[in-house]
């Protein structure tokens, strides 16, 4: 019966290390081979293989030079951007200045920029304005209109929409400047989640009017009484998107005293699950009746 690998020293455990590292805390090499450790890149060893994309970047970060930095979505992972719907990553996108080679390893989609890096958790990666122009070379549309939505989003939004076009009107010959300049037309700032921003280019697209994000409601004496998704304010309708699984109890009730709220005014509140959603023809159905005067 074979032993279990020997203790490592206290200053290693629990987190990535290198072999460098691990030298100059006396760690054997055949220690640095036991069944315990997992070792995501060549130098690098940690108890607990990665999970997810930012543990890998954090593995991988333990080696990196100075003149490289996380880009594309492993840099909108580690920004936490509004990602692609089920998106998974299993290779890290890393940048390395220009007048550096770009990274060649396993696991790695290396590229070189002459962006200026940002620090976020202590990883290097890319700004969030020049990580969503970087992912439209990799992104469709829709996801780049989600992404760009999310830095336009109502609550401590990172940039505006004359901050963006600015940024883009400034670039010559990145790859994906027309698929940024068509985002742009259809992005709006103050959403609140990417699935407003799905319903809303849904209903734009089937030939509905545009309809307000995230619309201030008031009573009768003008007091502030709610925020509509997206809202339809001539014909008096809401349109909410019920991402019910996601909430707590306190906001599950939050919101239905909200649109209680809104109805009582004689909006007329249609809510839109993940069902429905699914179901564009029933949904259009619902909303022409709505909007018909």
């Amino acid at each position: 019966m074979s032993r279990p690998p020997s203790p490592l020293p206290h200053d290693l455990t629990g987190r990535v290390f290198t072999t460098a590292e691990a030298h100059e805390h006396r760690v054997t090499a055949s220690r640095l081979r036991g069944s315990d450790l997992r070792h995501p890149f060549h130098g690098v060893h940690t108890l607990r293989a990665p999970v997810s994309i930012v543990d890998l970047a954090r593995a991988y970060a333990a080696r990196m030079p100075q003149h490289e930095m996380f880009s594309h979505t492993t840099a909108a992972s580690i920004h936490r951007l509004r990602m692609p719907e089920n998106f998974a990553e299993l290779s890290l996108y890393v940048a390395a200045l220009a007048s550096h080679r770009a990274p060649r390893s396993h696991g790695i989609v290396g590229h070189k920029s002459t962006v200026t890096p940002a620090t976020v958790d202590g990883l290097r990666v890319a700004s969030p304005i020049d990580t969503w122009v970087q992912c439209a070379s990799i992104l469709p549309l829709d996801d780049l209109v989600v992404m760009g939505d999310g830095l336009l989003k109502r609550h401590s939004p990172t940039a505006t929409i004359d901050r963006l076009e600015g940024h883009v009107d400034s670039l010559r010959g990145v790859r994906g400047l027309r698929l940024l300049r068509l985002a742009l037309r259809e992005m709006r700032p103050r959403t609140d989640s990417p699935r407003e921003t799905v319903l809303r280019l849904l209903i734009v697209r089937a030939g509905f009017p545009e309809p307000e994000v995230n619309g201030r409601i008031h009573n009768e004496y003008g007091a502030l009484i709610a925020h509509g998704d997206l809202v339809f304010r001539r014909q008096k309708v809401v349109l909410e998107y019920d991402g019910g699984g996601h909430r707590g109890k306190r906001q599950y009730f939050r919101d239905i005293y909200r649109l209680d709220d809104i109805m009582e005014e004689q909006w007329r509140v249609i809510r839109v699950d993940n069902d429905l959603l699914n179901r564009p023809a029933t949904l259009f159905s619902k909303l022409r009746r709505a909007l018909e005067p």
